[in-house]
């Protein structure tokens, strides 16, 4: 197989599989080629990863080493592409009733699921995120593609369990939306003991749903690694202390048919010197 082929194909197996140790000889095997030259392959895709701030591809020495792909998306390529989903969701025709935000063409766009969730794995790529937590059913699309990138499962909660999931572990909180006590569930099946959870939600006024979540994520005998949402509205107290956002909605005025945004703290607060 030539190079070029041989650097397609290596680039498409490990873009597929992020956050998986693939050992040298397994390509040396796959296109019948020296471990050297294997090496050169990886440096080449090392080096243009890099330089286009598209990912980090690591090498790990020993016997038992070999590379993994990591999905890293530079602040450039961030910082661009929040700014414009921004703008987009300044459309006054968003505007709902109760002062929220349509937003369910950015959730079923793929390439919005894709951007999105890369840029959330990136920030989350070395806090040993073990599975990804969202509450029916806006955040489902959030959750998948974070779940994706960082190649563990995800894991629903449901406000009422289904007879095909079995036994469930339910918590009662206090809806900040509605001001009254709700219930969530998540099967015992799903979520192991000890798992570090990144929990997503799509939307946050006061954070009464996720800080649901964080009790039952307590419940499971499991730590909460981060919290993250889409947007985040600044008129409203929060439940939450520490959390991701990746837009803010600064005004929503309902008579005047006004939408304010700005970029939220997911810029200031990721880690983007991996290069």
């Amino acid at each position: 197989m030539k190079r070029s082929e041989r650097l397609v194909d290596m680039t498409k197996y490990l873009l597929a599989r992020p956050h998986t140790l693939i050992s040298l000889p397994f390509f040396a095997k796959r296109y019948g080629s020296a471990k050297s030259s294997i090496s050169e392959d990886l440096s080449i895709l090392k080096h243009t990863l890099a330089a286009n701030e598209d990912g980090v591809l690591e090498t790990v020495a020993g016997a038992a080493g070999g590379v993994r792909y990591i999905p890293f998306l530079g602040k450039k390529h961030s910082e661009a592409y929040l700014q414009e989903l921004a703008d987009r969701i300044e459309d006054t025709e968003r505007i709902l009733p109760g002062g929220f935000v349509y937003l369910s063409d950015v959730l079923g766009s793929p390439s919005d699921m894709q951007r999105i969730g890369e840029m959330v794995a990136t920030h989350y790529a070395y806090k040993n995120i073990t599975a990804v937590m969202t509450i029916e059913t806006k955040g489902i699309p959030l959750a998948e593609a974070v779940s994706r990138f960082l190649n563990v499962p995800f894991v629903t909660a449901r406000k009422r369990g289904k007879v095909t999931e079995g036994a469930t572990v339910s918590v009662n909180y206090l809806s900040s939306s509605s001001s009254r006590v709700a219930k969530m569930e998540l099967p015992t099946k799903v979520l192991p003991k000890g798992s570090n959870v990144l929990i997503i939600d799509d939307f946050m006024k006061g954070g009464g749903t996720l800080t649901g979540m964080e009790g039952l994520v307590r419940e499971f005998d499991s730590t909460v690694g981060g919290i993250c949402v889409l947007c985040e509205t600044t008129h409203a107290d929060k439940m939450v202390d520490d959390y991701l956002s990746l837009v803010k909605i600064d005004e929503i005025d309902t008579e005047k048919m006004v939408i304010k945004t700005s970029l939220g703290n997911f810029l200031e607060k990721t880690d983007f010197n991996r290069f």
